[in-house]
């Protein structure tokens, strides 16, 4: 019997996870893809493991480290690795990310919380999970008692005021932000309901793929910064509950990201 895709994507997320738990804190090799963007052997090892197991679907894979898709069609979507800056620091919050794509809408996603073995999926009008639970997005009404998440891009050193200025917007008027560095893994916990919003500019589509089902499935709602239709192409995501993303807008939409 041929393995569901979703089941499938689970087995890969947690075949990467025990390598990645395994060499945590251990001598790794690293190397710079940018000025502040990491990639090292765990991910590359990882992205190995997640296609021999993918392969068997015979769907083609496109991946952070490795390209072998065209985004038409039916492929996979992987991120092996997000938080790999956190992974090579020892800060255990990161996470293997997951989507089976129909040309740009997912389908199918998984998101692995690798040190905390919490495995999170979702399948297009079936709804979220988190280790077999169903999941649903947060009540929280008013962005004044909202917990948000949000990310800095790479090219942060260069281009920093509309990130620092959308920061100070929002730090003066939720509850509390929290940017801990894995856009997959903030998606994960606003369709659980820890976060209630979550905000970023100039993601990659491995970063939200997966993600964005996970929300979408869980009752929330997803768009670009302007508030229109939003697939993980689009280089900025809002996420939310659905109650407070109407606030979030007006200020998401004054800094809309230079690629």
């Amino acid at each position: 019997m041929k393995v569901p895709p979703v089941e499938l994507a689970k087995a890969a997320a947690l075949a990467a996870g025990r390598l990645q738990r395994e060499h945590f804190e251990g001598h790794i090799k690293v190397r710079y893809k940018g000025e502040i963007d990491l990639v090292t052997e765990i991910d590359l090892r990882s992205e190995q493991l997640i296609l021999e197991l993918l392969d068997s679907s015979g769907i083609p894979v496109l991946g952070e480290e490795i390209a072998k898709a065209k985004p038409s069609g039916l492929y996979w979507l992987v991120d092996p690795l997000d938080g790999t800056t956190n992974y090579a620091h020892g800060f255990p919050w990161f996470a293997v990310s997951i989507a089976l794509m129909q040309d740009k809408e997912p389908i199918a996603g998984v998101v692995y919380h690798v040190m905390l073995d919490e495995l999170f999926w979702a399948e297009k009008g079936k709804g979220a999970f988190l280790n077999g639970r169903p999941l649903k997005v947060s009540e929280t009404k008013k962005l004044g008692e909202a917990l948000l998440a949000t990310g800095f891009p790479y090219n942060v050193h260069q281009k920093p005021e509309k990130v620092v200025n959308a920061f100070h917007d929002f730090l003066v008027r939720a509850q509390g932000i929290r940017r801990a560095g894995a856009a997959a893994l903030d998606l994960a916990y606003l369709a659980c309901g820890r976060f209630d919003g979550f905000w970023e500019p100039l993601l990659k589509p491995w970063d939200t793929a997966a993600g964005m089902l996970l929300v979408l499935e869980a009752g929330g709602q997803v768009t670009d910064f302007l508030g229109q239709a939003y697939d993980p192409f689009v280089p900025h995501i809002l996420a939310t509950n659905g109650l407070i993303h109407e606030e979030m807008i007006p200020i998401t939409s004054k800094y809309v990201p230079e690629p």
